[in-house]
């Protein structure tokens, strides 16, 4: 019996001892702090590692977390100059670094935070329209970590860092908000479109101008050297008449082949003959006709009696072939009757051939009286198509 009593003593002893040594020893973790407080005042503050107390005697409170802590709070309604409410929702970023402070200045520093730091929001954000408000965040963030730090030094806190994570402005301002942008996008498309139009429109006018300025380059030369070759065609033209005395009759005749060239142009129904034309005609038929009385004339006095040697055909019999169709006598020579019709036909002929050269010699003065004035015109024209050229040549570009 004493033995059990004896065992229950050591029992309890041992309970005890234990006791006494876990209310004796603390353990705190790195970067944890903790209160002690004797008879109900503050004795100490525990360090992190082991830490040694008087047991029922001195209480100690709970943990204070020393490292940086993060709390969100929910959004605020604030009220902007221009008297717009916006909800806006903040992040703060703090540490403890002093616990005592943080334990006795203050119930409940981090309800203590929230309420100061939507004051402070809504003065911040009372003196900004909500232009500034959504523009200038960290303008907002800066002025409330100032003012948060300074206000809550006292209570052994540091304010590390405010952000504001959210500014909601109300439904109607959102959707003014999207109008604005999207008609601000619009007007931005819609001035890219002009400038792209306008851009298109100056470089295709530049490739206009470039090409009528090319093909006004090139005119001017197809014209000057039309206007030179029409120039040195004439000079040849005129040159070969002036050197080479052309007959009146040839220059008439191609005069006369030209004109049907005027007439095959398309759309022509409406000719006007040049005066010139009568001129020209008149001397053709005056040459061919001078030819052809020639012609006749001779088969006319070669012809013999019927029955003399036969019929001829005019224009087969010629002044050679005439003695043989004469009559002759028993000594094969011509009869003096048929000598002297011979004779009268060619004093005849010779009278004509008197009285067509007279009027050749007139006509062909005529002619170059008329081939003098003509080949004064064409140096005339000559000249008015050097001046053109000379003019191009001057009015062009350089």
């Amino acid at each position: 019996m004493d033995a059990i009593v004896g065992l229950v003593i050591a029992v309890i002893v041992v309970v005890l001892m234990f006791i006494f040594v876990v209310k004796t020893v603390r353990i705190v973790p790195q970067a944890r702090a903790r209160n002690i407080e004797r008879f109900g005042r503050y004795r100490k503050t525990l360090e992190p590692g082991m830490n040694f107390i008087i047991p029922f005697v001195d209480r100690v409170k709970p943990l204070i977390d020393l490292r940086e802590q993060v709390v969100a709070f929910r959004g605020q309604p604030v009220i902007t100059e221009d008297n717009l409410v916006v909800l806006i929702d903040t992040v703060l970023f703090f540490q403890v670094t002093d616990p005592r402070a943080a334990d006795y200045e203050i119930v409940d520093y981090i309800q203590a935070i929230e309420q100061l730091t939507a004051t402070m929001l809504r003065s911040v954000i009372g003196s900004m329209d909500l232009e500034q408000t959504l523009t200038s965040r960290d303008r907002i963030n800066n002025m409330l970590r100032g003012v948060l730090d300074e206000a809550s030094g006292k209570w052994g806190i540091r304010v590390t860092r405010v952000e504001i994570k959210a500014i909601d402005p109300p439904k109607s301002v959102v959707d003014a908000m999207e109008k604005q942008m999207r008609a601000e996008r619009e007007k931005r498309a819609a001035i890219l479109t002009a400038e792209g139009v306008r851009q298109s429109k100056i470089l295709t006018a530049e490739g206009e101008k470039q090409s009528n300025i090319l093909r006004a380059e090139g005119d001017k030369q197809s014209q000057i050297l039309r206007a030179e070759g029409q120039a040195q065609a004439i000079g040849t033209v005129f040159q070969a008449v002036h050197h080479n005395d052309a007959d009146s009759k040839v220059l008439a005749y191609q005069y006369l082949q030209t004109l049907p060239q005027l007439a095959k142009a398309e759309g022509n129904t409406f000719w006007v003959i040049p005066s010139e034309v009568t001129t020209a005609l008149k001397t053709l038929s005056t040459a061919f006709g001078s030819d052809n009385e020639g012609q006749s004339a001779v088969p006319q006095a070669g012809q013999g009696k019927p029955g003399q040697g036969g019929p001829g055909r005019p224009g087969q019999v010629t002044g050679a072939a005439a003695p043989a169709a004469l009559p002759a006598d028993a000594g094969g020579r011509p009869s003096v009757a048929a000598e002297g019709d011979t004779a009268g036909a060619e004093a005849a002929a010779a009278e004509r051939e008197a009285a067509k050269e007279a009027a050749a010699d007139e006509l062909a003065a005529r002619e170059a009286a008329h081939t003098r004035d003509e080949l004064t015109q064409v140096e005339q024209e000559v000249a008015a198509v050097e001046r053109q050229v000379a003019d191009a040549e001057r009015s062009g570009p350089r």
